[in-house]
């Protein structure tokens, strides 16, 4: 049986969605992901209160250029709308 490699947590996030973003950007950059979540949540569409908490985990000789290479990345703010509302105006 193969060792595998001790894994840290470089980032958590709500939701399969933005963990694959931040997953795909570091296997650009050569660095093994694995994305631990509870399995419950993306089955019953639960993405809120810890059930959409995704874990980033790379192998410890990747953690500090993993960090780096997400400390540019803004998590989305929750309040800010990305569209107008539909009943706006257009100018």
């Amino acid at each position: 049986m193969a060792e595998t490699p001790d894994l840290v947590c470089v980032r958590r996030c709500q939701g399969l969605l933005l963990a694959e973003l931040y997953r795909s950007k570091l296997e650009a950059w050569g660095i093994p992901v694995l994305l631990s979540y509870e399995s419950a949540g993306p089955v019953i569409g639960i993405t809120l209160d810890g059930l959409g908490e995704v874990a980033l985990m790379v192998p410890v000789t990747f953690a500090d250029e993993a960090v780096a290479l997400l400390d540019d990345v803004q998590e989305p703010d929750e309040q800010e709308e990305p569209f107008p509302p539909a009943n706006s105006a257009q100018a």
